[in-house]
């Protein structure tokens, strides 16, 4: 498939240079399709039995579609519903006590400070803080329980230290991984975190509603799922003998729509036909792209690391998104930030940048 056949997969970009997938990846057609099929054959044939065991296989080949491109196994690949659900599974899953001190960064997305806010105001644990730069260096092995931070920044497409790897010996290390699954190449294991929570909408090209959790199996053991439901159970009818599954399945949310995950793994499924490592390389060609043209046009660009987010100073970035919504330009305004941010991956074409940066 060449990219000019994969972005005609995408239906938005017959009228629209979408530059979004930062909040909500453009879906594909295959997705539309495969929602509808499953709707349908329930609707026409009921939901028995059949359609629950089929759930079961379409959530399991959801999970080796999210496995894919961390470099993971399957069986250590949750399926869950948002990066928050899995971000906060595992900040309850340490079981964490009073006075033991996080670590994270100040400019992190809601989904991860909400947790961590939570855990504060119940379980009484300290929250530090300190730049995502100097992360690492900001750990005291003695005093920090966990450290919990974005792999890719949302607001400047900056990556986590490279440092945090050899932190995760000691300390346990969770990434919130929203900007980084499907865009970017990596091997999961070898950011030294102990579980990796991303989204299922943004990179993935998915519905809302679905998201993945990468488990360390090293971590199984020592992690107590507190929410577990029936499909968590390896046994289910066991009753109060219950115990959850030895896999990543035990973090799996307690119920995920049929017609929801086969929506995400068709529209996995289009990005692996095009294929990984053109995902990757294009999306990073485009960007330089995109980053190189707002330097020419005398903007102010964001420090950022080589990610698919580009964000740039704007005197009102609000004004210039509504602006730019109605020339057919999706980007979006960063709040609490002076910064426009632009989401660039390989469905992207140069036309989709020349929109933009006329605009600027």
């Amino acid at each position: 498939m060449d990219p000019a056949a994969f972005r005609q997969q995408f239906p938005v970009f017959e009228q629209t240079a979408y530059l979004n997938a930062g909040s909500c990846g453009p879906l594909p057609g295959a997705a539309l399709r495969g929602a509808a099929d499953v709707a349908l054959q329930a609707a026409e044939e009921g939901r028995v039995l059949d359609y629950f065991l089929a759930t079961v296989t379409a959530v399991d080949r959801l999970r080796a579609a999210y496995a894919a491109p961390m470099g993971a196994a399957a069986a250590d690949v949750a399926v869950t519903t948002c990066t928050s659900e899995g971000l906060a599974a595992m900040i309850a899953a340490l079981r964490l006590q009073p006075g033991d001190e996080v670590l994270t960064a100040p400019d992190e997305h809601p989904g991860l400070l909400g947790p961590l806010a939570a855990a504060r105001r119940h379980l009484g644990v300290v929250v530090r803080t300190a730049p995502l730069a100097g992360i690492a260096e900001a750990v005291d092995p003695g005093t920090t329980k966990l450290v919990a931070c974005s792999h890719v920044n949302w607001t400047t497409g900056a990556l986590a230290p490279a440092a945090l790897a050899e932190v995760g010996r000691e300390v346990p290390v969770l990434l919130d991984g929203a900007q980084g699954t499907g865009a970017l190449r990596f091997d999961v294991a070898s950011l030294g975190c102990f579980a990796y929570a991303a989204a299922g909408q943004k990179w993935m090209c998915g519905p809302v509603g679905t998201g993945m959790l990468w488990v360390d199996p090293a971590w199984h053991e020592r992690l107590v799922g507190l929410t577990p439901g029936y499909t968590n159970l390896a046994v289910p009818n066991d009753g109060l003998d219950a115990d959850t599954w030895p896999d990543a399945r035990a973090f799996d949310a307690p119920a995920i729509s049929f017609e929801v995950a086969a929506a995400a793994a068709a529209a996995a499924d289009v990005l692996d036909a095009f294929g990984w490592d053109a995902v990757f390389e294009r999306a990073q060609e485009l960007t330089a792209e995109l980053v190189a043209g707002l330097t020419a046009a005398g903007c102010e660009v964001a420090p950022r690391d080589a990610t698919t987010l580009v964000s740039w100073v704007a005197p009102d970035p609000a004004a210039f998104v509504a602006r730019a919504a109605a020339a057919g330009v999706v980007v979006r305004p960063l709040p609490g930030t002076p910064y426009v941010r632009a989401s660039v991956g390989a469905w992207n074409d140069a036309s989709d940048l020349g929109r933009l940066l006329e605009l600027v």
